[in-house]
């Protein structure tokens, strides 16, 4: 059983915004702190950054308009905590306390990933799509329900009828699909809006790439603070989430569908 949302949800357009505003720290510095926070709908956007970056309000405003479109934005800016600055000051060391587990795909996490991305790519507005046990439901907004039907003639599409959707009749919030994102590998940490350093990214992304490669549950633990994990340097995991990161594409690309 497995639940898919595509970008144009609300809560993946706030986690694209999230994923690009961590870009935009990311331009002119290879190693920033950044942790941001997204809410949106009916026409507004809250965003608040805890960052070392230095970051420009103009610049996080033209990312709101390109993802979200004419809303009223709030944008508070603040430095990050100095304890936890401190423990960044002379190596890359774990960013927080955290348990993390890594889950190999099943068939049919794989299945209706594919179904979402192709219903996405015909129809690029707010979706969502579960798959249990042969059951497919079909929620696409701004679609005509019988040209879906006939693409997936055993789904459910559409239960209410035909719809609209998007940030102007629902809100979206950072990291409220993790089971969209993650399949069976959710646990506490949220997986959008942060750098590298955070354990809910790197050891998230490291996690999950292990247990595709071993196709073997992966558990790990780890401490704020920690130089290692699962037995490697944890600036190695931090590397290996980089190549991830920088092979989808950056954080907003990364945001818009998460691990598969």
């Amino acid at each position: 059983m497995i639940e898919k949302v595509n970008p144009k949800h609300p809560d993946k357009v706030a986690d694209r915004i999230a994923g690009a505003i961590v870009d935009l720290a990311y331009f002119n510095n290879e190693n920033p702190k950044i942790a941001v926070e997204v809410l949106l709908g009916h026409g507004r956007c809250h965003v608040i950054i805890e960052t070392s970056a230095n970051l420009e309000e103009r610049d996080v405003e033209d990312v709101i308009f390109r993802i979200a479109g004419d809303v009223v934005t709030d944008i508070q800016i603040v430095p990050q905590d100095i304890h936890l600055a401190k423990n960044q000051e002379d190596a890359i060391r774990c960013g927080d306390n955290g348990i993390f587990k890594g889950m190999p795909l099943t068939d049919e996490q794989r299945i209706l990933s594919d179904i979402a991305h192709n219903i996405f790519d015909e129809f690029p507005t707010d979706g969502k799509y579960i798959l249990d046990d042969g059951r497919l439901i079909i929620c696409q907004s701004n679609a005509d329900s019988d040209v879906l039907k006939s693409l997936y003639p055993t789904a459910e599409v559409n239960p209410l009828g035909d719809w609209t959707g998007g940030p102007n009749v629902d809100s979206g919030a950072t990291n409220r699909k993790l089971g969209s994102d993650m399949a069976d590998s959710v646990t506490g940490g949220g997986l959008h809006g942060k750098d590298l350093s955070k354990a809910d990214v790197s050891v998230n992304i490291y996690a999950f790439l292990k247990a595709q490669k071993t196709g073997k549950p992966v558990a790990l633990s780890c401490a704020i603070g920690d130089d290692k994990v699962d037995g490697k340097p944890y600036s190695e995991i931090v590397e290996i989430a980089r190549e991830y990161i920088n092979k989808v594409g950056g954080f907003e690309r990364f945001a818009e569908w998460g691990l598969f």
